[in-house]
């Protein structure tokens, strides 16, 4: 075994958090509207820490969601989170969210770890084959975070959402089993 702890990559750890721990972080990056316009294509609307709090307590127990928090390995600084949402075990398919909330942690690698340790779990704990997920068009920062995890196009919803004025596609991307791990073994091979 290559690495004994599941949650631990090279930049962050996933953790499992008290609701009073997360909720008022979550409250904070609710209020970024440009963390909002990425993570969701609602219109941007935020929620309180009670809210935060009572979600995390009530609903998010009543699903078969796999929910972690992200934290950096450097000074456990709270960053984060993904989750696994949407579990279909009869074909071994799942859909996958992930945010991250302080601006400075974005495109540094922060999310690509988080996302690996994720698929690490999905793939080789859960016995999962596929791992879904929606992206906008424009976010293409995270386009390429996925693309470097082995989640390829899978389809697009031309126009699906409207945007300043403008139209952008919903674009469906997948990552299977065999090439996640692929891509572990060309890393093991370059390292």
């Amino acid at each position: 075994m290559s690495n004994p702890d599941l949650f631990t990559g090279k930049l962050v750890h996933l953790t499992a958090e008290d609701p009073e721990t997360v909720a008022k972080p979550y409250c904070e990056w609710g209020r970024d509207t440009e963390f909002s316009r990425y993570l969701d294509s609602n219109p941007p609307f935020t929620f309180s820490e009670k809210k935060w709090k009572e979600w995390m307590e009530k609903d998010l127990e009543k699903t078969d969601n796999h929910f972690f928090s992200i934290r950096t390995l450097d000074g456990n600084q709270l960053i984060g989170f993904v989750a696994l949402f949407e579990l279909y075990w009869q074909h071994g398919d799942t859909m996958v969210a992930i945010a991250l909330g302080p601006h400075e942690y974005w495109g540094r690698g922060y999310g690509t770890d988080a996302m690996n340790l994720m698929l690490r779990y999905a793939f080789t704990e859960l016995n999962l084959r596929r791992v879904s997920l929606i992206v906008f068009e424009y976010n293409q920062r995270g386009i390429r975070s996925y693309q470097k995890n082995g989640f390829v196009e899978e389809g697009r919803v031309r126009g699906a959402m409207l945007r300043d004025g403008k139209r952008w596609d919903f674009i469906w991307m997948g990552a299977m089993r065999e090439d996640w791990m692929r891509i572990q073994q060309e890393s093991l091979r370059a390292s």
